[in-house]
């Protein structure tokens, strides 16, 4: 059995889609946060020049928790950046995963990233993402 059809989620927004079943993911995901607000301002404090800040997830899933990860970097690092004082950045995301992936319902919940950044007023991030 080829390794590609043995390791992929089950695509769609379906009941039995990995979009609807992956809550324990997102728990997973939401308890290394703490993790990441202790070591992304010592990262970005040692970057030069802060300018553009790439963030890659190369094995991505394909629903809401994609995004998550990237939200919560972002909000680490420009909460970094506004304590000091540093101009906006540039964010380019690279996503990556099995060419199997569901790619369409990424695409389809990035309005849904951005209005999310725009309620944490971080609607003036310049953010390239690529697939």
């Amino acid at each position: 059995m080829e390794f590609t059809k043995v390791l992929h989620m089950n695509g769609g927004m379906g009941d039995a889609s990995y979009a609807k079943n992956s809550l324990f993911q997102q728990k997973v995901i939401l308890m290394t946060k703490s993790i990441t607000d202790e070591a992304i301002p010592s990262l970005y404090n040692n970057l030069s020049p802060r300018e553009t800040i790439c963030i890659a997830d190369l094995g991505c899933s394909s629903e809401p928790n994609t995004f998550l990860p990237v939200s919560q970097l972002i909000q680490t690092i420009d909460k970094e950046r506004k304590n000091k004082g540093h101009k906006s950045l540039e964010f380019h995301v690279f996503l990556n995963d099995l060419p199997s992936n569901d790619f369409n319902t990424i695409f389809r919940l990035l309005p849904t990233f951005h209005q999310s950044l725009r309620k944490k007023n971080m609607d003036y991030l310049i953010l390239q993402i690529a697939l």
